[in-house]
Formats: structure tokens, C-alpha cells, sequence
């Protein structure tokens, strides 16, 4: 799954528990283990490679504990209705992988996850062996919502020759973002690409992965829209200058971004870490494209920098976007198994679990209390790509990769942690910010008018939550 991919729950979750009994919206065990027959585990990593993969770590752990797994992979579209038809008949899963924030956030509101099972999972595999702010984004209070299993980061990659040769600064501040998009813009080469088209998730996560460092969020703590507060006025200025004067002409996309920082005619873009097995040429069909790409495939991998948090004037301290996706025990589960399943996919299944796809799994738990580093040490280890295989340590220069493995420490994504997932959750069906990123863009709105006419969406979706 890449940068786009996980729907929540929305409301229709609650209405279906209201039609239904009171304990048809527990887990399959009704809270009673050993008596409600195989632990039921739905993920969304439900690509066949990864499912034939997940299959195979839950065989090992039934071999080990006896306990039987039924693994069902999810499609991400079918998310919501799925859990919906399964609260209202009672047929919950135990447990759920790959969930996101929003879908943690959304599941706890609606009661439908065990708080202390996922605490004594946290607990027993030590709090201090995972990273601080992956737990804190998966609590509510003292309460432990999911066990947070890994993330991946949204980047702002540049070219380091082109930086160097000019001797710009790396552009982890509003300031040196700007100066660098000025100094490398020419007809052959882009100071910066973005997106802008509406009606898709990755413009709203590209321009987060921006406005947040200096301090635009999407509500503030007591729940207000906030997307016309001045830190977010700015970053609308800085994302309407970077699009409008020193980018490519037209829409942009996850896939045209992506094509025009390989061809080597953007000096930057701001991508999920996902990018990363392709940049190192490890699929054929997104193979870099650059002029010195045809006798090096791994020029713009050795050429390319990251910067995974960006600062604005108005900003307290770096922040950036991304996602860390969990391990949710559902309420009524059979909490002694789905116990045991979670803590066996956060230590002896974790290597394989990170496996699937590195670049795009970073490990939230670095180690064990006896091995500090173990899971931090092997993640670099481990083959990233389809076509080609090969570890990002083999490709990679170390700080690329340090700065991947502290991402997770400075991931604050809107909503969240103000408690708005279900808010978050529902904008990802409606998008208004990209809708105003698009009328920005385009020159029909002026940057202040882009804010409002996103707050007022946002407001209208928040008002038909209530």
C-alpha cells in the first residue's frame, strides 16, 4: 500500500452497533478464548505478495502456540462497509493489521477496541522499546488504543550535486525551501514539484507535509477549523509560489511528480518513502529516467537527499506528514490469543512482517529491552523493490537512512492528535483541500481565499458529524 491507501470508518460504524445488539459489536470471542474457534485477523496489507507472506509468519505462529489463525486481507476500498456489515452482526474480527491513525481513532470512538489488551501488549514488549510519538499518536489519554506497529514518511527529496554545485543549504526551512526553488529553476529544470490536482489524497498530504512545520493545522485543541489561522494563510503562500512560479505547467499528480524528479527535471519533490526502491531503479516500471540514469540506474538514489521534516517562521519545531499504521484488538476478542498473535508480530514475526516493503515499513519499535537496535539494524538489512531486490542500506548513503528511522519521532499528521480522526477520516471522501489547492493553483483563488474556501468546507463536513 502506498501513500494514499487506508480508508476509515466513518459514523455508519455507530449506527450499524445501534441496530444491533449490544454485543454484536464485540470480536468474533466474545471475550471468551479458546471457545469461538480460529483467532479471526483481517489486514490490509492484502496484496498477494504480502498476504502469501503475512500467511506464512501466522503459520509460524500457530506452529509455536497452537493457536489457529484465520488471516482475511481487506481491500482498502471495501474497508468501511466491510466493518460496518461485520459491527452490525456481531462478526467483528479479533484483531486488525495495518490500520491507520484515523481508523484507530475512529474505531476507539465508536468503543470498539480493548484499551487494556493493547496496553498489557505495549507493556509485556516494554513502552520504552517503541518510539514515543508513535505511541502517544495511538493513545487517548492513559489509554492504550493499538499497538503501533510501523509508518512510513512523507519526504522532501532534493538533488544534493544540484544543491551542492550551488551551495545552497538543504531545504528543511520555508526560507531555504524557497531560496533553493529560486536559485534551480531554469527551462530545463525545475526548482520544485508538487501536486495540485483535486479530488486526490496526495496533494492534501503534500502540502501537509509542508504546512505543518509551521504550525498550520487542520483544527486547534479545542476542535475549531483552523485552516484560516495565519501559520496556515503562509503556508498556502509558500505552496501557491513553489506550484505557480518554479514548477512544471499543469496539473500535477503522484504520478507526474514522480516522472519529472526521475527524468532529472525537478530539483525537488515531496513523495512518500515509498519512492525510495523506485529512485534505486527496483522497478521496472517506474524506472528513473535522468539523462545520467541510462549509464548509472542508482545516480538520482546517490544524488538525491531527504529531508523529512520542514520548519516555517511561524512554526515551533519541524513537523512533518506521515502515517503509523497498528495492531487493534477489537472489543470482545478473544483477548488472550489476539494478545499473544499481536505480541508475536511485534518480535518474532516483526523482521518478516517488515519485509514486505521496507521503504515503506519503517520500524516504530527500534528493539528488545535485551537487544536495544535489533529491529532498527536488521530494517536496513532488509530487500527492498519488485523487480530487483536489494537492501536500502545497499543503496543508500547512512543519513538517508537515519533520517528515515527518526521520522516516525516526528510524525504529527492533522487531526489526530487534537482527537479529530473521525474528522480526518470523513474529509478523505470530500478532500477540500486539495480542492483549494487546485483553484489556487489554477489562478482562480488567491492564497487567503484558498484557506477560507477549505476551512468552510472542512466546518461543513465537521457540522454533518455532529
Amino acid at each position: 500500500m502506498g501513500a494514499t491507501e487506508r480508508r476509515v470508518l466513518t459514523a455508519a460504524v455507530a449506527a450499524a452497533c445501534l441496530l444491533a445488539s449490544a454485543t454484536a459489536c464485540g470480536g468474533s470471542g466474545g471475550g471468551e478464548d479458546g471457545d469461538a474457534g480460529p483467532l479471526t485477523v483481517w489486514t490490509l496489507e492484502n496484496l498477494p505478495d504480502r498476504l502469501a507472506a503475512q500467511e506464512e509468519i501466522a503459520a509460524a505462529f500457530t506452529e509455536s502456540s497452537g493457536i489457529e489463525v484465520e488471516l482475511v486481507g481487506i481491500d482498502e476500498n471495501q474497508f468501511n462497509q466491510l466493518l460496518t456489515s461485520s459491527a452490525a452482526a456481531g462478526e467483528l474480527p479479533d484483531v486488525v493489521g495495518a490500520l491507520s491513525l484515523a481508523g484507530v481513532q475512529a474505531l476507539a470512538a465508536n468503543e470498539l477496541v480493548d484499551t487494556e489488551a493493547a496496553g498489557a501488549v505495549v507493556e509485556q514488549l516494554g513502552a520504552d522499546t517503541f518510539s514515543e510519538q508513535a505511541l502517544a499518536l495511538t493513545r487517548d489519554g492513559d489509554a492504550q488504543l493499538a499497538v503501533p506497529s510501523d509508518g512510513w514518511a512523507q519526504l522532501l527529496l532534493y538533488r544534493t550535486d544540484l544543491f551542492e554545485a550551488a551551495g545552497l543549504a538543504p531545504p528543511d526551512t520555508y526560507e531555504a525551501l524557497l531560496a533553493a526553488a529560486r536559485a534551480l529553476d531554469t527551462p530545463e529544470v525545475a526548482g520544485f514539484t508538487g501536486a495540485t490536482v483535486p479530488g486526490d489524497a496526495f496533494t492534501e498530504q503534500t502540502f501537509q507535509h509542508l504546512a505543518i512545520g509551521n504550525g498550520c493545522q487542520l483544527v486547534d485543541d479545542e476542535g475549531e477549523v483552523a485552516l484560516e489561522s495565519p501559520e496556515c494563510v503562509a503556508a498556502f503562500e509558500l505552496y501557491d509560489t513553489l506550484v505557480s512560479d518554479f514548477s512544471v505547467a499543469g496539473a500535477q499528480d503522484v504520478d507526474t511528480t514522480r516522472a519529472t524528479y526521475f527524468a532529472g527535471q525537478a530539483a525537488m519533490v515531496v513523495w512518500s518513502s515509498f519512492i525510495l526502491d523506485e529512485l534505486a531503479g527496483l522497478r521496472e516500471d517506474a524506472l528513473p529516467s535522468c539523462p545520467e540514469c541510462a549509464a548509472d540506474p542508482t545516480f538520482l538514489a546517490t544524488n538525491s537527499g531527504v529531508v523529512t521534516a520542514v520548519q516555517g517562521p511561524d512554526g515551533e519545531e519541524p513537523a512533518q506528514f506521515g502515517e503509523v499504521v497498528s495492531w487493534a484488538i477489537t472489543a470482545g476478542a478473544q483477548t488472550e490469543d489476539a494478545q499473544a498473535f499481536v505480541s508475536h508480530m511485534m518480535e518474532d514475526g516483526y523482521e518478516d512482517w517488515l519485509g514486505f516493503s521496507p521503504e515503506g515499513k519503517v520500524p516504530v519499535r527500534q528493539g528488545t529491552a535485551d537487544e536495544p537496535t535489533r529491529f532498527i539494524d536488521a530494517w536496513a538489512t532488509l530487500p527492498a523493490g519488485v523487480d530487483t531486490k536489494a537492501p536500502l542500506a545497499d543503496v543508500y548513503p547512512p543519513e538517508v537512512l537515519e533520517a528515515l528511522t527518526a521520522a516516525p519521532d516526528a510524525v504529527a499528521p492533522w487531526g489526530i492528535t487534537q482527537g479529530q480522526g473521525a474528522l480526518v477520516g470523513a474529509s478523505l471522501g470530500e478532500l477540500p483541500v486539495p480542492a483549494a489547492i487546485a483553484a489556487m493553483a489554477g489562478g482562480e483563488v488567491e492564497p487567503a481565499e484558498a484557506a477560507t474556501q477549505a476551512a468552510d468546507a472542512v466546518r461543513e463536513i465537521q457540522e454533518s458529524l455532529e
